[in-house]
């Protein structure tokens, strides 16, 4: 990556369990020539969170003061739990105001749907459902595929991505791209943090979720009316799940072919995101067109904001 950055970092959920990969990720984004800021969040301990509530919320809302500069990337610190104890202390008429139309990349994924979610139900912002700081860019030896699509997503107006992944059903569909960790968005079902998308593309993750328990959260969008108003719905990594005699052959393949007998949108497998190590970086709020076939399928993304190709420093 040849142009430098400006990062800052935010803690909204837990604190990191290896502050030896935060060294790491901070000093290889510095050695890559790129500026990190608020390192302190990275330090932060209150109970198991990152902070306490107003700290942790004030690494959002310090975005919506005029006197403070706009980073280029304000990147999440690490996912667990947190982020949806500061949905009503941010300040979402600010954000909007200091936000709307700048080339800032909000970067995170798992707890941090909670506030990638809320801000575009309540502030109409887009951000970016990716890498994080402490597993991504501090891991021993990162990956390679992470960082190549986080840097593309980041840099270009534009996001094509193309997987050779066999599917089930067919689809060719157009609408708002939307989702993240789905026990996150169950949570928000009823509440004015989930956003009202109309014929959108919705992608779920999860982790350590038996796929019971993923049918529950699903069959939960489908009866609130969720996924009625969507055209397709993508499922990424589901890490975690054991298999016991008790499940007697119902697996996440079984679970997935059922749900496909309840929803009435295509079901697209096989999205590289979650909690894994190779992971896609997804503009959460863009324009998407879904293009599913049986030898694999295509995902484009456009209208979300992307950096500035000039040096910022």
């Amino acid at each position: 990556m040849s142009l430098s950055r400006i990062v800052e970092l935010i803690a909204p959920s837990g604190y990191p369990p290896d502050q030896a990969a935060v060294e790491r990720a901070i000093a290889r984004l510095r050695v890559a020539g790129h500026e990190v800021r608020n390192e302190a969040a990275t330090a932060r301990r209150y109970q198991r969170f990152g902070g306490t509530d107003g700290e942790r919320a004030e690494d959002i809302n310090r975005l919506a003061d005029p006197a403070h500069a706009l980073p280029d990337i304000v990147l999440a610190l690490r996912g667990g739990y947190g982020a949806v104890r500061l949905l009503d202390a941010l300040d979402y008429d600010g954000l909007r105001r200091r936000l709307t139309g700048q080339p800032v990349a909000l970067v995170g994924h798992s707890d941090f749907t909670a506030i990638q979610l809320a801000l575009l139900a309540r502030a109409g912002l887009p951000s970016f459902s990716g890498p994080m700081l402490a597993m991504h860019f501090g891991a021993e030896v990162p990956s390679a595929f992470t960082m190549d699509h986080f840097w593309r997503a980041m840099n270009g107006p534009t996001l094509t991505l193309e997987f050779a992944v066999p599917q089930a059903q067919t689809a060719d569909v157009s609408g708002t791209l939307w989702g993240g960790n789905l026990s996150t968005i169950v949570s928000l079902v009823g509440t004015r943090y989930l956003p009202d998308v109309e014929g959108g593309i919705l992608f779920i993750e999860d982790t350590n979720e038996q796929p019971f328990r993923i049918e529950r959260m699903i069959y939960q969008l489908q009866r609130s009316g969720v996924l009625a108003r969507q055209r397709a719905l993508v499922l990424g990594d589901f890490s975690g799940i054991r298999a016991f005699d008790y499940d007697n052959g119902y697996d996440l393949s079984a679970m997935i072919e059922h749900i496909r007998s309840v929803v009435n949108i295509p079901v697209v497998t096989g999205l590289p995101f979650g909690h894994c190590a190779d992971l896609i970086t997804l503009p959460v709020g863009g324009t998407a067109h879904l293009v599913a076939r049986p030898d694999g399928f295509r995902l484009s993304v456009s209208s979300y904001p992307h950096l500035r190709d000039t040096d910022t420093r």
